[in-house]
């Protein structure tokens, strides 16, 4: 089964900066277009850093550069001292930016995104050039598929193995699977709730499953 990658949940229409865009303009930027980050590009479309919310709210919690130096915080705190008093998309992003490939499994993604404790991810193309941005709330669109959808997912995995032996059903509701009937195999039982799992969209799997004979038991596993 193949597995969601970065290009089925990202946003392609991407709203960007440029280096020289002022403090101003972003801010109009992210409440127009209801955003809480916006890739910084060069001239070719590269993405070079990320201003975040929390990159311009620096400005008011240390009052535009007014407030002295936190010479004792740490390092974190010392850069948003620094651009609270920055004026321009070049003086206020976050470099360097994070990257990856539209091919790139989600699962992998998501673990970037989290372990870089990152706003977004730049989405690019061979050339290096944005094609669309990665963030937590575009992968949770997923958990919306409606349950028709899903229920097709597991029946073209699930079933035409599974029907072969005793017969399986599938029940989908609110993203809940409930999997009912007899398989030859413990193991296969478990086997059909790590694929049901794993099919986008899926919040929980309820298996009642029953087996024939215990494989598990005689392997030992």
């Amino acid at each position: 089964m193949s597995e969601p990658t970065t290009a089925d949940v990202m946003c392609r229409r991407v709203v960007t900066a440029a280096l020289d865009n002022s403090f101003k303009e972003l801010v109009g930027m992210m409440i127009a277009h209801e955003v809480s980050a916006i890739p910084v590009v060069d001239s070719a479309g590269h993405p070079v850093g990320v201003v975040s919310e929390e990159d311009l709210a620096a400005k008011l919690e240390f009052h535009g550069g007014a407030e002295n130096p936190p010479v004792l915080a740490g390092t974190h705190r010392r850069m948003r001292w620094h651009k609270s008093s920055a004026t321009v998309a070049a003086d206020l992003m976050t470099t360097p930016v994070t990257t990856v490939t539209e091919g790139l499994n989600l699962c992998a993604a998501l673990r970037l995104l989290a372990g870089e404790h990152a706003s977004l991810l730049c989405v690019v193309n061979g050339a290096g050039t944005l094609v669309g941005v990665l963030t937590g709330r575009d992968a949770l669109r997923l958990f919306l598929r409606g349950d028709n959808a899903i229920r097709a997912d597991l029946e073209r995995h699930l079933l035409p193995a599974s029907t072969r032996v005793h017969g399986v059903t599938v029940h989908v509701s609110g993203g809940v699977v409930t999997l009912d009937g007899t398989l030859s195999l413990h193991s296969a039982t478990e086997r059909a709730e790590w694929i049901a799992r794993r099919v986008p969209g899926v919040i929980t799997v309820r298996n009642r499953l029953s087996f024939d004979v215990d494989d598990l038991m005689i392997t030992g596993l």
